[in-house]
């Protein structure tokens, strides 16, 4: 009897199966992402310290790392602004061909990055339909030619073109839901659209563009197919990450490239860690000012 009235009276979950979705849940990111990290560790430890301080400090790995870290966080920052912007103007406005510019924001998510890749050599070759115009405008100004593809600026143009349908669907949701009345009344009260921006808009939309920032540098970070084929692969110039752990698993080197991409998600993973622990800072201080 006891035990009938205590059953009776355990409160009953609104979601059932807890026990058996949990499980499943924990199954199932074990499986496809603890499990995959935790060999890279093994592998790694087959190296002594020595050796594994050797090769991630090898200048050319060294320069590698370098190069893609500063080129997916310049990507990263030039995404938050004009992805941001583009995200205001399908919130905002009403114009003809509207829905095409929307489907055109995931176009990057639907096309093979080979192909992304392709094109922007392609295009901003020496001799590409844009590269030629950069050549000769370098040599109008400078005497010698700008060039996009097959350089550092090619990577980030890649990584830019990749990533931004990230910021631009992060934001989007929360613009639609911001009411236009708290920019209305802001202007009511006399502020003008930079005040209103800063004061109104941005401290809503800040959360949301934290989240898109680490989703796009994690894209950015670990790009390959796009990169590849605008980069060059100029050792110590245009050498991205991903073709030093290519080319030391063509060698055999399985350690060596594990060693460096492990070293690499270390470095990643610190700074998504960063990344969300201030958009949690911002949503906690934007839930006090709302309660």
């Amino acid at each position: 009897m006891p035990n009938q009235h205590s059953a009776k009276n355990r409160p009953r979950r609104v979601m059932p199966f807890f026990g058996l979705s949990m499980g499943v849940s924990v199954f199932a990111l074990s499986l496809l992402v603890i499990l995959p990290f935790a060999m890279m560790i093994i592998t790694t430890l087959q190296m002594d310290f020595a050796s594994i301080v050797r090769t991630v400090l090898e200048p050319q790995v060294f320069a590698a790392i370098k190069l893609s870290l500063s080129m997916a966080l310049l990507a990263t920052l030039t995404n938050l602004i004009f992805g941001t912007l583009i995200a205001w103007v399908l919130v905002r406005y009403d114009f003809w061909g509207k829905s095409l510019v929307n489907a055109l924001v995931d176009l990057p998510f639907a096309l093979p990055t080979a192909v992304t890749g392709i094109a922007l050599a392609t295009l901003y070759a020496p001799n590409g339909l844009f590269g030629q115009w950069f050549s000769k405008l370098g040599m109008m100004l400078y005497g010698e030619p700008i060039k996009i593809a097959f350089t550092p600026i090619g990577i980030w143009l890649a990584l830019v073109v990749v990533s931004f349908p990230f910021i631009v669907r992060a934001v989007q949701p929360v613009l639609a839901e911001l009411s236009v009345e708290f920019e209305e009344a802001a202007a009511v009260m006399g502020a003008g659209r930079l005040t209103t921006f800063y004061r109104v808009i941005l401290p809503e939309i800040a959360p949301a563009m934290l989240i898109g920032a680490g989703m796009m540098f994690a894209r950015a970070t670990g790009e390959y197919g796009s990169v590849i084929f605008i980069a060059g692969n100029i050792p110590m110039q245009s050498e991205i990450l991903p073709l030093i752990i290519v080319s030391k698993l063509e060698q055999f080197d399985v350690a060596g490239a594990t060693c460096v991409a492990l070293f690499m998600l270390i470095i990643s993973l610190v700074i998504l860690f960063a990344i969300n622990f201030a958009q949690w800072r911002l949503s906690a201080r934007l839930g006090a000012k709302t309660n």
